[in-house]
């Protein structure tokens, strides 16, 4: 860890917990900061809060009082959670307290150079299969951090300079960022989402943009290149830009020809060696490509991840193959966008399972990707609404009351060669807390049928 002075006796607010906040919280005491923590749980309830204040920072739970910002703050680090027009986050910025989140700290703090990955789809995925290549080629070369579960400031103080930070980062991270410069960018692609949180598109894109704001002619952008957008906003950076392409052949990047991996016009491997399934998939894999290859990671650690990876769980995760038919986890597919991409994956006959919190949309756009599903299974609220669209599309429909009660349904209604496919087009929040808590009721559901079909 870099031994930084900047925040020695500064008043610093952290506002709210969860993982990053207590990770901000911590390091910033380590660097001298007088810092203060404010969450919105109560502190009987909130076991984090309790452990600050025996580290001996102070700690005040229960609400978020504005009145607090008087007290004479440097500094706010915001939970990215939070959004901007929270009145302590809006008082802050009339007082003129700067407001950052947690990943700025561990960019300040680090000594290993980092590999910041945003998007809207596909982060997670491209983040682990960066960090398991560079891994691949030298155990512990990379780390994982932000958004993907680990606190970026926490890994960062154990970090050392001749190792990677392979770091997923959200939009919402990426608006509290001031002079954090990752070594390698990676936008995977950009979509219209998150809107009740940034308010317009034009928003959110500068959100994500900022990741490559501070990068200069000695860093890597690596950028989809399949999105006009995208090559329109190249012509705003100083650093290096590295494409990736899924449908065109590229003079320089990342791109697939004659169904090979290609790299600068050089064959890195074959296309049917990929074990991930999906035309998405491909786009997160030629995303990894661009990003190691300009690190010197070789063709042979490559395609040994490429060869033996089969997914982030809950994200066209394959569960397991069972009597022919071939199970696959995609609870992470919240919307339609996601679910039209895991549909496009497949060209086997598909049994769909779909269905949950009911935001208000229809589903007729999920219709031109049903040319491959023989069955839909529909559970929770939306069960009517695409039940409706499958119809409509000539394909069987079942009703079941949840995930769990869809799997046998859908076993009984598939063939061996067929694939059963849970990919919701719906946040969950119907019936089940996350969408992870859904993915693991399915793979129960799936190993609950394996035991009794296979007595």
């Amino acid at each position: 860890m870099k031994n930084i002075e900047m925040y020695y006796h500064k008043k610093v607010l952290v506002l709210g917990l969860a993982k990053s906040g207590v990770s901000a919280a911590s390091l910033l005491h380590k660097l001298g900061a007088f810092v203060t923590v404010n969450d919105q749980k109560p502190f009987s309830e909130n076991p984090e809060a309790q452990g600050l204040l025996e580290q001996g920072i102070k700690v005040i739970c229960g609400s978020h009082p504005t009145e607090l910002l008087d007290e004479g703050f440097e500094l706010l680090v915001k939970n990215p959670g939070i959004p901007y027009n929270n009145p302590m986050v809006a008082k802050a910025e009339r007082l003129g307290i700067p407001v950052i989140t947690e990943v700025e700290l561990a960019y300040q703090i680090s000594e290993a150079p980092i590999i910041g990955i945003t998007g809207t789809n596909g982060k997670t995925t491209t983040t682990t299969i960066i960090d398991r290549m560079l891994n691949e080629m030298v155990a512990g070369k990379s780390l994982l951090a932000g958004n993907i579960g680990f606190p970026a400031s926490a890994v960062a103080e154990n970090a050392t300079s001749d190792q990677w930070i392979t770091m997923e980062l959200s939009s919402f991270q990426l608006m509290g960022v001031t002079t954090f410069r990752p070594k390698i960018s990676v936008i995977t692609n950009i979509y219209e989402a998150h809107l009740d949180y940034h308010k317009t598109r034009e928003e959110y894109v500068a959100a994500k943009w900022n990741i490559q704001k501070n990068q200069t002619k000695e860093d890597t952008l690596v950028i989809n290149w399949d999105q006009e957008e995208l090559q329109g906003l190249t012509r705003k950076t100083a650093a290096r830009v590295i494409p990736f392409s899924t449908t065109q052949r590229l003079s320089e990047g990342a791109y697939v020809q004659n169904d090979q991996l290609m790299f600068n016009d050089e064959v890195i491997g074959s296309r049917e060696d990929i074990l991930l399934p999906g035309e998405h998939n491909l786009e997160n894999i030629l995303a990894a490509i661009a990003t190691v290859k300009t690190i010197g990671v070789s063709n042979d650690a490559i395609m040994t991840v490429l060869r033996t990876f089969k997914g982030v769980p809950h994200r066209t995760q394959f569960v397991t193959e069972f009597n022919g038919r071939k199970f696959y986890n995609d609870s992470k597919a919240t919307n339609i966008l996601a679910t039209q991409s895991a549909l496009k994956g497949f060209k086997q006959p598909v049994v769909l399972l779909a269905g949950g919190l009911d935001r208000g949309n229809e589903f007729d756009e999920l219709m031109p990707f049903l040319r491959n599903v023989k069955d839909v299974v529909v559970f929770g609220e939306t069960a009517d609404k695409i039940a409706r669209v499958a119809k409509e599309a000539g394909t069987s429909v079942h009703y079941v009351a949840d995930v769990e009660a869809a799997v046998p349904v859908a076993y009984k209604a598939s063939q061996p060669g067929d694939v059963i496919l849970l990919s919701p087009a719906c946040a969950s929040w119907d019936q089940y807390r996350t969408f992870e808590v859904r993915g693991n009721a399915y793979m129960r559901a799936i190993r609950a049928l394996t035991d009794e079909v296979g007595k």
